[in-house]
């Protein structure tokens, strides 16, 4: 069995194999970030956060133990039913495409974790921020947590296997037309499956020239989850703050 479609992320992310294979992501590291971020931005207390790409509402969450009223949003179905779990007065999840506005303006949109650039239309890219600028109120903030292309270039692994929970996925990464891409294969109860990760490889250029035409300033980047200093070659992670 084949699961391969042209938006790639509507199908692969709404599987239960993508939270197998990524299970294991640094909980710590992710809440360390987000005690750096929101201190940074001086978010006020019980301010209005939304989670752009949330997933099952694991930051979400976590934002919401700080204090904060957060909005997690993502377009797969079976995240958002998993997260509702989590719901409660300050903080709410929603099916909802991140190139569209969402109905309400925020104190911080947050869109972490490199959950951009998946798409097939370049416009949708530009879309997605014009969006981000929608949803931020008068002194709100926008992040966008991307990684830094060039270093994951520098630094690809072409080939290797992970196993976890009794799967082994067979990883495969190159870079073609643009796109960091990861062919995915594994069997599962006699059963095989292939998947496809494209991201587009933006640099800060990239994200600077898709700023200027959505009209948003680029205020601050970082190069990791500590707010360090942003280098083109040595930097993990590409993190802008505009507005």
């Amino acid at each position: 069995m084949t699961e391969n479609t042209q938006q790639w992320y509507a199908s692969w992310f709404d599987t239960p194999f993508y939270h197998i294979l990524y299970k294991d992501r640094d909980h710590v590291e992710a809440q360390q970030f987000m005690d750096n971020l929101t201190e940074y931005l001086n978010i006020p207390e019980g301010g209005d956060i939304l989670d752009l790409a949330c997933g099952k509402g694991r930051h979400s969450v976590y934002l919401n133990s700080l204090g904060y009223n957060v909005t997690g949003v993502d377009l797969s179905e079976n995240s958002i039913a998993y997260a509702k779990q989590f719901e409660n007065d300050t903080l709410h999840f929603e099916v909802h495409d991140m190139c569209k506005p969402y109905k309400t303006q925020f104190d911080a949109v947050f869109n972490m974790f490199t959950s951009f650039g998946y798409f097939e239309k370049e416009t949708d890219n530009l879309k997605t921020i014009e969006a981000i600028k929608a949803n931020l109120n008068a002194s709100g903030f926008g992040v966008i947590d991307f990684m830094n292309s060039n270093y994951v270039i520098n630094n690809l692994v072409p080939e290797n296997v992970k196993t976890v929970g009794g799967i082994d996925f067979i990883q495969k990464r190159s870079l073609k037309d643009g796109y960091i891409i990861k062919d995915i294969s594994f069997s599962s109860e006699g059963e095989h499956f292939n998947f496809q990760e494209r991201v587009k490889a933006f640099t800060l250029e990239d994200f600077q020239i898709l700023f200027e035409k959505a009209g948003v300033h680029l205020l601050d980047v970082f190069g990791d989850y500590k707010l360090k200093r942003y280098d083109a070659n040595t930097s993990e992670r590409l993190v802008m703050i505009f507005k």
